[in-house]
């Protein structure tokens, strides 16, 4: 006889219109098979829930999962860092007891560090003798001590690599780079080992079970990613759909080439690449974020978008009539007109099939372009924790946006409103994985009170609970291509749920971020119990 579960006593939301809300389930081999009443008839020995939330599995829609797991094992954690003696304490004390060939770092904050005072000097005094790079906390600028920059060669006359720059001062590489440096610097710099990045990713994926996590879009795949997700199917305690880089070096032959055989290669349903991943721009941390009009502040000036409007327009259009789903990175209100001309144009040629091409980040949208996302049927995939003022961390990015394109920053209520698809995701490890975490500041558009207090950022732009835990349930299946089979608990949807210690629809807003998942079960099997 199978095995069943039959959970009562429990209030369950659904996010399935035809039945929103019970009070049981009854799951069978990786499946729910019934739900209320009918859930109750089983002769299983029930598993009462006391009167406990239980929500649909939550899918995180564009997290870095595999390198914000390698991250847990073999970097220094500089995320808390407020000064240049704090960041090489940090580092030190990494150094000190990470044997590797390679010394890596992650999270030094904009708002305190920069160009002029992050240079090679600074980490030379902690790490002088083997290789070392620090990423940003966004990951789009990195520090590289004196030992790295001579293994990769750069000498005054390096060009910059496109899409990228090497931050010099006297015509001497300061140790800075920007942007897709650092990928052109990292394939010249030793690499973590294949042990290293299984470990990294088991801990990312227990930790994103501990959060209710069972399903997410990894953006950014190069090939160690693939090798390891591929190498580790038979311990994934959740989903994972890819998004393959896309460079501005591609053609059309080369990169549906490249594509098509990686997916072939990987079909799923554990992993699967089935994504194209394009960054259109950079950020503001970096002023490579491109705009219509030029910045706002003192400085002036502006970025040219990082691939051509025309390449857009073919490679969108090559990729989407070979049925891939197009996921691109875009910052500025430039970037996001260009991605949605792309999307029209590949529409014009191949029709329309249920894509969701996603459009990730969407900070700063230009207000003509926001009834376009309905109309082309593309996904906002929005990242909500950036959306409040930090007490903590300076920043002068809405100097740059200034006062009259302020009111589209983040503008995720105009979105929803104009009839735009839409789910929730982090970008781990940029911020936290926490999808409570996320809500919180969804909902209030301020910080996590834990953070400290600060006045709420373009509060008009708030979002509800309910459509909050869409944008994580029903809109991301959607953003993945899994659904009806997950994003919501209907007979015949996989077992994925998450059992909660208080109820999010009606407890106080700001103690959203402090929800803990009592349970995660992914296909029917426990993955995480606190």
């Amino acid at each position: 006889m199978t095995a069943e579960r039959l959970l009562i006593n429990a209030d369950i939301r659904t996010m399935d219109l035809a039945l929103p809300r019970s009070d049981a389930i009854l799951l069978r081999d990786g499946k729910v098979v019934a739900l209320g009443e009918a859930a109750k008839a089983s002769t299983a020995v029930p598993e009462d829930m006391h009167g406990r939330l239980i929500l649909p599995g939550f899918q995180d829609a564009h997290i870095h999962l595999l390198n914000g797991g390698t991250d847990l094992i073999e970097t220094a954690q500089l995320y808390e860092a407020t000064t240049i003696s704090a960041l090489q304490a940090a580092l030190a004390a990494h150094a000190a007891i990470w044997t590797g060939e390679m010394v890596w770092g992650a999270g030094w904050q904009n708002g305190f560090f920069g160009d002029e005072t992050l240079t090679r000097s600074v980490l030379d005094a902690v790490v002088p003798d083997r290789p070392c790079l620090i990423y940003d906390g966004n990951f789009h600028n990195a520090c590289l001590n004196s030992v790295a920059l001579a293994r990769i060669g750069v000498a005054e006359d390096t060009p910059d690599p496109p899409n990228g720059h090497i931050v010099r001062k006297g015509g001497v590489a300061t140790g800075m780079l920007h942007e897709e440096a650092i990928n052109w610097a990292t394939q010249r710099l030793p690499r973590s080992s294949a042990d290293t990045l299984r470990a990294g990713l088991l801990a990312g994926q227990a930790l994103a079970n501990r959060h209710g996590i069972t399903g997410v879009i990894d953006p950014f795949i190069q090939s160690h990613h693939a090798r390891t997700y591929a190498a580790a199917v038979g311990d994934l305690t959740l989903r994972v759909s890819g998004a393959m880089q896309v460079t501005k070096a591609d053609t059309v032959e080369t990169v549906t080439a490249r594509l098509t055989a990686l997916r072939a290669k990987h079909p799923g349903p554990l992993f699967h690449l089935n994504a194209a991943k394009f960054f259109l721009d950079g950020g503001f941390e970096n002023r490579t974020a491109a705009l219509l009009q030029p910045y706002a502040d003192a400085k002036g000036g502006n970025a040219d978008l990082m691939f051509e409007p025309e390449q857009i327009k073919a490679l969108f259009v090559a990729l989407d009539a070979l049925r891939f789903q197009i996921h691109v990175h875009c910052i500025g209100d430039a970037a996001t007109h260009a991605a949605l001309d792309g999307f029209e144009a590949a529409r014009a040629a191949n029709g329309v099939w249920p894509s969701l091409h996603q459009i990730a980040h969407v900070q700063l949208v230009d207000p003509a372009d926001l009834h376009r996302f309905a109309e082309l049927g593309v996904m906002a995939n929005m990242q909500p924790y950036w959306a409040s003022n930090d007490p903590i961390i300076p920043d002068d990015t809405m100097a740059m946006i200034g006062p009259k394109r302020a009111p589209m920053t983040y503008p995720f209520r105009s979105l929803i409103d104009a009839g735009a698809p839409w789910c929730i995701s982090s970008d781990w490890a940029v911020t936290t994985l926490n999808p409570f975490a996320i809500i919180g500041t969804a909902v209030t558009r301020e910080p996590a009170r834990k953070r400290g207090r600060a006045a709420p950022f373009l509060p008009e732009q708030r979002l509800t609970v309910l459509e909050a835990v869409l944008g994580y349930t029903t809109g991301a299946a959607k953003a993945c291509w899994r659904d009806p089979f997950t994003g919501q608990l209907s007979p015949g949807s996989s077992a994925d749920l998450i059992v909660l210690d208080r109820d999010i629809f009606t407890c106080d807003p700001y103690e959203i971020a402090e929800t803990e998942v009592l349970q995660t079960l992914f296909a029917g099997q426990t993955v995480h119990q606190a």
